[in-house]
């Protein structure tokens, strides 16, 4: 038997904290969420029988062109049997997240992995994200000052048996450039974040305007191995 543990959401935490009974609280939890470790995740994966299509990208900062992105991934996603893949995200509806909702429409089964720190903003999952990993992790992922990956991360690329990035900030950069260490099927298609968002963004910070909008991984495409 498969063993699965279970996170409360901050839904269930608040209903419990409002004094409501038990198991009313426990059914406003997400039935799809799962606090798991690697080994937990890679153990569900492996009793799939499918391999895993992971795409990177942009979340919050969005894209330039979000019709192109869908084209982008779509393309990708005819590539590949829906009857033996899993196609894997970050478990947020946002940016490339919107991939979910396509990949369900063609008959994927999904899935997401993402940070324990999502729970801190009411854990907002893709209607469209079947099953959604969270990983113990203070970060959002990405990679330290040593190049180490955090938790989020290395789960993202174990797991991954491709991994596709398009576009994408920092987060996407270390998950795809680790992906192609370890051998991963790697691609990426440039493409820019959007430009109005990153602009508010510095506005509201008080950092100077972008003028470029390019992604972390540059403006080249790239295919390994």
């Amino acid at each position: 038997m498969q063993r699965r543990s279970f996170t409360a959401s901050a839904s269930a935490i608040a209903a419990c904290a409002a004094g409501l009974p038990a198991a009313q609280a426990a059914q406003a939890q997400d039935a799809r969420e799962h606090r798991a470790t690697l080994a937990d995740i890679q153990r569900w994966v492996a009793g799939r029988h499918k391999r895993v299509l992971t795409f990177l990208g942009y979340s919050g900062a969005e894209y330039q062109d979000h019709a192109a992105m869908l084209a982008q991934a779509a393309a990708v996603l005819a590539e590949n049997d829906p009857a033996r893949t899993l196609v894997n995200i970050g478990a947020t509806p946002d940016g490339i997240g919107s991939v979910y909702a396509l990949a369900r429409q063609l008959g994927f089964e999904t899935m997401g992995i993402v940070s324990t720190k999502a729970l801190e903003g009411g854990g907002h999952w893709s209607p469209a994200v079947d099953h959604v990993f969270l990983v113990q992790d203070s970060t959002w992922g990405g990679a330290d000052a040593n190049g180490t990956l955090g938790p989020t991360s290395a789960a993202m690329v174990a797991v991954s048996d491709e991994m596709v990035a398009i576009g994408g900030g920092a987060i996407a950069r270390d998950e795809a450039l680790a992906g192609r260490r370890a051998g991963k099927r790697m691609r990426f298609f440039p493409a820019d974040a959007n430009h109005g968002l990153a602009r508010q963004k510095a506005l509201r910070a008080g950092q100077p305007v972008p003028t470029t909008f390019a992604s972390a991984l540059g403006t080249v495409a790239l295919s390994a191995p």
